[in-house]
């Protein structure tokens, strides 16, 4: 099975691709492309994941990648980095060409940045955390340093859990609304004491408010499509021992002599 890797009319100009679980070599619970150190897959089937899915959108760069930590901390890069130094973040921007920047999810929300004009890219990782905290503001800000022009640039949201799958408690709804009481339009009520949560929708606006040129949306459920995708929820209502991590991936192709 090749690896599948769903793309973005507003990202054109960019290779990239949002990557679910099909085409990799993992085996049980990480069944396919699962691409996460830390998933207690086998480290040599992790590997050769990851290179599938280089190949697939980018066949030739540098795949860079970030030491996830829910924050909303942007590093800028320069120059790749090999795997046991990642820094600490939840962004990655450059204006290199030839890189690869990679975010890990299993529900939470990838997000990839490009302003074609000004040759600048973006990767966030923005789970109910990072998102509360800013994470796709910082990424902006941070490729306005190299830049590039927030009403240029494209933003789009890969593949999360939908409001559908993702309830949550009353007092996990109180954070977003003691941040703003506007964010309650993003809650569905729910059984007593819980409600639903749209991470895909939450994190849209935070693009639009923002002032981004345009904001596209994936509209893909990782909670409920277990063929396609990993899901941390999804993977703990099941009682299962670990979960496989996908990918979402953007860079500038190197220019051609």
């Amino acid at each position: 099975m090749t690896v599948e890797a769903l793309t973005h009319p507003a990202l054109a100009g960019a290779a990239h691709g949002f990557c679910g679980r099909r085409g990799g070599v993992s085996g049980g619970i990480h069944a396919g492309l699962n691409v996460g150190w830390g998933s207690e897959d086998d480290p040599t089937a992790t590997a050769e994941n990851r290179a599938r899915a280089v190949d697939a959108v980018m066949p030739g760069a540098r795949l860079v990648c970030a030491y996830q930590i829910h924050s909303a901390d942007v590093v800028t890069v320069t120059e790749p980095w090999s795997e046991t130094d990642r820094p600490p973040a939840d962004a990655l921007v450059t204006d290199r060409r030839g890189l690869l920047l990679g975010i890990l999810t299993a529900d939470c929300a990838p997000v990839l940045f490009h302003d074609r004009h000004a040759g600048v890219i973006g990767a966030a990782h923005a789970g109910w955390k990072g998102a509360l905290a800013g994470v796709t503001d910082a990424t902006i800000a941070a490729m306005e340093a190299l830049g590039a022009r927030r009403q240029a640039i494209a933003a789009v949201v890969g593949p999360c859990i939908a409001q559908k799958s993702y309830e949550v408690d009353d007092a996990f709804e109180q954070r977003f609304v003691a941040a703003d009481p506007a964010n309650a339009r993003f809650f569905r009520a729910g059984r007593a004491g819980h409600g639903w949560f749209d991470l895909e929708g939450y994190v849209a606006d935070r693009l639009r408010a923002a002032g981004v040129g345009s904001v596209g949306i994936m509209g893909e459920d990782t909670y409920g499509q277990p063929d396609r995708f990993f899901s941390y929820r999804r993977a703990t209502h099941h009682g299962e021992p670990g979960y496989g991590r996908e990918i979402s991936l953007i860079g500038l192709p190197s220019l051609r002599p």
